[in-house]
């Protein structure tokens, strides 16, 4: 796909931090392999950072929120109105991403990027496109136009947050409805049925969730989204927060920022940022493995791996504030686990 211009250029990755990382990775006192997912975290935060041994002081949770017109199809257990009602909890500090970011000593931060209400709070990052996206059960959720300015919301957003030394950043969303997007998502992006991609959501009982597959496929048919431009699908079945993640993604990616991917919505999110920025691929860190079915056919297009599996289906960017801690410990092996030579112990002899 041809570079479009409101996509940021993004760095390529530094090969020779992470050979400078697995060499030192080899001198510690252990048996190669044996911290497993840590050693290869560490790998890759090396690449992607450039620094042999980084670590991360200001590590940021972007959470968009949008609301979705397809809500109106009966998709969902909760109302629309949850979306800034959760909005407002956010910004209050009282959600779980707020508790488990600050456990991860971590920032959140919340952006209207589409939500049907009017907000106002000295935190919220007011971005909005739209008031929502329009019924993606009978046409398109937005037009490409708007797909792009919630892109672009995303992207500032990193950027801004850079200028003030963020180096990490996380997926979050809000968005009562935005499991059907994703779902949708999947299925055009993968060719996979919607029986097989729609989750639960919010907890929908089996007579829901088959009516919920209906829709996914009324809006598939409705919309034709093409598989080979992104663009067009986020547009057409996705949503403006979801939107915002891809431009989160690239703008942390150019930024030469690890980005962690949280569930189901934020990975296919990512999906459509690689799709758009094949570039991307090494900046994306996977967190937690969710509970809606269809995550894990998201991460396995990306050739992701989730370590945690915790049985969540929340969203927010919780899943994702845990896999801070464990990208902490990563960054705290390389740096302060004693070398053979320093502890005095014998290494593996050579055959």
């Amino acid at each position: 796909m041809t570079q479009l211009s409101w996509i940021p250029t993004i760095p390529a990755v530094a090969e020779e931090a992470r050979n400078a990382a697995l060499d030192h990775q080899n001198q510690l006192t252990k048996p190669p392999g044996s911290l497993g997912v840590l050693e290869r975290l560490s790998l890759q935060l090396a690449a992607a950072t450039g620094e042999a041994k980084p670590f991360f002081e200001k590590k940021a949770v972007v959470v968009m929120a949008a609301d979705h017109g397809v809500v109106a199809e009966g998709v969902s257990a909760f109302p629309a109105e949850v979306t800034p009602q959760m909005v407002l909890n956010f910004l209050h500090g009282g959600a779980a991403v707020n508790v488990l970011a600050r456990a991860a000593r971590a920032d959140v931060f919340c952006v209207d990027v589409g939500v049907n209400a009017e907000l106002t709070h000295p935190k919220l990052i007011s971005r909005k496109v739209k008031h929502g996206t329009d019924n993606m059960a009978q046409g398109p959720a937005m037009t490409n136009e708007e797909a792009i300015a919630a892109v672009q919301a995303g992207i500032d957003t990193v950027s801004e947050l850079a200028q003030q030394g963020y180096t990490m950043f996380a997926t979050g969303e809000m968005g009562i409805g935005n499991t059907t997007a994703s779902a949708a998502i999947l299925c055009a992006m993968t060719g996979i049925t919607p029986e097989a991609a729609v989750g639960r959501g919010t907890g929908i009982g089996d007579e829901q969730w088959k009516h919920k597959c209906n829709v996914v496929r009324r809006a598939l048919e409705v919309n034709k989204p093409d598989p080979k431009d992104a663009l067009d699908v986020l547009a057409k079945i996705g949503g403006l927060e979801i939107a915002g993640l891809v431009g989160v993604i690239l703008g942390a990616a150019s930024h030469g920022a690890p980005v962690v991917i949280d569930g189901f919505i934020s990975t296919a999110a990512a999906l459509l940022a690689a799709s758009l920025a094949p570039e991307v691929k090494p900046y994306l860190i996977g967190s937690h493995l969710s509970e809606e079915q269809g995550h894990q056919s998201l991460l396995q297009q990306l050739e992701l791996t989730a370590p945690l599996h915790m049985n969540m289906r929340l969203g927010e960017g919780t899943g994702a504030a845990l896999m801070f801690q464990m990208i902490d410990a990563a960054c705290l092996i390389m740096r302060e686990m004693a070398t053979f030579a320093e502890a005095g112990v014998s290494g593996k002899e050579e055959a």
